[in-house]
């Protein structure tokens, strides 16, 4: 800095305006042609924010129209408030996607299986067994709506399709009693192509409570033996609300039915697990539920084997089965490989995306390196103190900065 300061004072030494004046556009010029350079190179690699400031994007694209309301729009609002499926990853036909239950909740309900949903960790609740029966239960409080349980019970010698048929058999469930909170039942919308019903029930509940109405989805998919089950709370408009019972909307029970081993240590495939998950919003602080739940669980858990069995019994005696068990028969045929092939896919693609987001050259960096060499050239020019360089350098952090976004 003193040989500059010398060279300086060597100028203002000469004895005519003119000469000094020379002196100084001899001393600046290799500068200024440095920091000029630097400016045309660093056009070439302008970063994005360059092309804001001379006008290329002016013309933006017209922002997407709001999206249309639909009829189902509540409905998703409330459920979302509790579980966000992902987006679905395989096309999807129109009329498919016109169906109160389909392909979006298939592919829910076997993230939950396949414990791919991104939800939080399941804390173990419990653990139970029966001579004929295990039972394991967990639970979930997500950020926002009601706490998740879900429950895997295993059935020894039971096949996948009579199981499937007792849960979806709403008849047998008031006269066995075995789920003895259901008082009403009726099918409002049936689809004999997909087996997508609409039904209406209508559950009791403790002496301090009214009793609760639902309007339920439900469609059953099958991939060889195994069954996915999906039932939900569906808005449905032409079913005026009343006071009582009070209408739950907010509800999520669905199951994965599939065969595994028994028990018995045989190597067969002759036990049935039921993986059961479920969430609603009954109208009742949820600390109170989640205590009420604890409590009661296990009474109207082991109710349900004893039920299975009768059920089992009238099946061998070849009692006609109802129109609702005949509906679980319609299934919907799928390839459970190929859904974990497809969310690979999507995940690895996801992947991909991020990392192009990336810089992948040094060269990205040069407009910002010959930014700030320019300013340390103009720095150097004009030695005007340590404020004149503070505004020059901090001008500089302002326009290389935008690069790094």
């Amino acid at each position: 800095m003193s040989a500059l300061l010398d060279l300086l004072m060597g100028i203002f030494r000469q004895q005519t305006l003119g000469g000094a004046a020379l002196e100084l556009a001899a001393l600046a010029a290799p500068l200024w042609v440095a920091a000029l350079v630097g400016l045309l190179i660093g056009w070439a690699w302008r970063p994005r924010w360059a092309g804001v400031v001379v006008g290329d994007n002016a013309q933006q694209a017209a922002p997407p129209p709001p999206a249309r309301v639909t009829a189902t729009a509540e409905a998703s609002r409330l459920e979302s408030a509790a579980v966000v499926p992902r987006t679905v990853v395989a096309p999807v036909a129109p009329e498919e996607e016109q169906l109160v239950v389909n392909t979006g909740d298939l592919m829910h309900l076997w993230r939950l299986v396949e414990e791919k949903d991104g939800g939080p960790s399941w804390i173990h609740m419990m653990e139970r067994t029966l001579p004929t029966m295990r039972y394991q239960a967990w639970r979930r409080d997500p950020p926002n709506g009601p706490p998740q349980y879900r429950s895997s019970t295993i059935f020894e010698d039971a096949s996948p399709e009579v199981v499937r048929d007792f849960f979806w058999d709403d008849e047998f469930r008031i006269k066995n009693s075995w789920d003895d909170m259901l008082l009403q039942h009726e099918t409002l919308e049936e689809c004999t192509k997909t087996g997508t019903m609409v039904v209406r029930w209508v559950r009791k509940f403790p002496f301090f409570c009214s009793d609760r109405e639902y309007i339920i989805g439900r469609r059953i998919w099958a991939s060889g033996k195994t069954f996915y089950c999906v039932t939900k709370g569906v808005p449905r408009p032409s079913v005026p609300r009343q006071n009582k019972p009070r209408r739950v909307d907010l509800y999520y029970s669905s199951w994965c039915i599939r065969p595994v081993e028994s028990r018995k240590g045989d190597g067969a495939m002759t036990a049935c697990e039921v993986l059961l998950f479920h969430h609603e919003d009954m109208g009742i602080p949820w600390e109170i539920a989640k205590l009420g739940v604890r409590q009661g669980m296990w009474g109207c858990v082991k109710r349900i084997e004893p039920g299975l069995r009768a059920y089992q019994v009238a099946r061998t005696a070849g009692e006609p089965i109802s129109k609702c068990a005949a509906m679980a028969h319609v299934t919907t045929k799928f390839n459970a490989d190929e859904l974990n092939t497809e969310d690979n896919t999507e995940a690895s693609s996801s992947n991909n995306n991020m990392e192009i987001e990336k810089p992948k050259h040094w060269t990205n960096n040069i407009p910002k390196v010959l930014m700030i060499g320019g300013a340390v050239a103009l720095a150097c020019t004009f030695d005007g103190g340590l404020l004149t360089k503070a505004v020059i350098f901090g001008t500089a952090r302002r326009f290389a900065g935008p690069g790094r976004r």
